[in-house]
């Protein structure tokens, strides 16, 4: 065989194996790698659009949590200031209360010492009429008008 038909042989299916890849084997791999390229490029262009949107995301929240606390501060500060509102009708009512009751207390040590003077009024008058009629019943001599008062004394 000769060297020069078999190079020839195999530059003339070199070159048909080249034009069958170029026009049958290379689109479809092209047609491949450009397909990956552009979804890659899809998936950077979206993953950059979620950072952007976690970053707003990341903002709102903080605003938002700030104005939670601005909310929950300004609450808290309404909640103190009515349960010291509170607390200062609690104080008012109850010394109010606290001066009715010492009123009523007083009246009612009015009315008892009203009636011990009655009672005593009472009693002192039975003794006096009580006395008065022994020592009318008797004689009147001032020895037994002290013994009289003695006995009297002795039974109360």
């Amino acid at each position: 065989m000769n060297i020069n038909a078999t190079l020839i042989g195999q530059t003339i299916m070199f070159a048909l194996f080249v034009w069958f890849c170029m026009k049958f084997v290379w689109p479809p791999i092209m047609a491949a790698l450009d397909a990956r390229s552009k979804r890659i490029a899809d998936g950077l262009a979206a993953a950059e659009r979620g950072k952007n949107d976690l970053a707003l995301a990341s903002k709102r929240s903080a605003e938002l949590l700030r104005e939670a606390k601005e909310k929950v501060s300004e609450i808290i500060a309404l909640g103190d200031k009515r349960a010291s509102e509170i607390v200062e009708e609690a104080k008012v009512q109850a010394k109010i209360e606290g001066e009715r009751i010492v009123t009523a207390a007083k009246a009612e040590v009015e009315q008892e010492v009203f009636r011990a003077k009655e009672h005593l009024r009472t009693q002192v008058t039975a003794v006096a009429l009580a006395g008065a009629g022994k020592i009318l019943g008797r004689e009147i001599d001032a020895k037994a008008h002290n013994d009289l008062l003695d006995k009297l004394v002795a039974e109360i």
